[in-house]
């Protein structure tokens, strides 16, 4: 089991602890969390969905990110990152969402937004939307994978914290 399969494997426990389901919209990492987490037996109990957006039209038909948001801010920013986390959430049964956007090379990157950069957001049904952007090194395979660990820690955080709140 990798690293990426033993941060979705405590994922899950903590989810099932809970009795919730979690649910993804991915863009620069084309599915890979949905598939760290699909890998461990058992995630059909709550891992609910993936969506994988990498145009910008799959984020407004399959997430209603609104076209305003994507045209003031960009596909890579907390701003659509957030709106997909909440799309998730309305366009599933899931609990827990977490949203991936970013660009993983090795062009696509401006002064403003370099390669690398890649935007987060978390979001739960009965809580808030967190947003966070990262900037990571390596090449195209290595930015992808940095973004679904950290995604995936992400998560882990916020149901540990949440167990810890409750």
């Amino acid at each position: 089991m990798n690293e990426l399969e033993k941060l979705a494997e405590n994922l899950g426990r903590l989810l099932l602890e809970r009795g919730e389901w979690l649910a993804a919209a991915e863009s620069c990492t084309g599915g890979w969390l949905a598939q760290s987490v699909t890998a461990i037996a058992g995630s059909s109990t709550w891992f609910d969905r993936g969506f994988v957006t990498y145009s910008n039209a799959a984020k407004v038909d399959m997430l209603g990110v609104p076209e305003t948001t994507l045209e003031r801010h960009g596909a890579v920013s907390d701003a659509v990152a957030r709106a997909m986390a909440m799309g998730v959430l309305a366009n599933s049964r899931a609990d827990w969402s977490v949203a991936i956007t970013g660009i993983a090379g090795p062009g696509g990157g401006s002064p403003d937004k370099p390669v690398g950069t890649v935007c987060f957001a978390w979001a739960r049904k009965v809580g808030g939307c967190e947003a966070q952007t990262c900037h990571f090194s390596g090449d195209r395979a290595m930015v992808r994978e940095q973004s679904v660990r950290h995604a995936l820690i992400g998560l882990v955080d916020r149901l540990e914290a949440a167990v810890y709140s409750a």
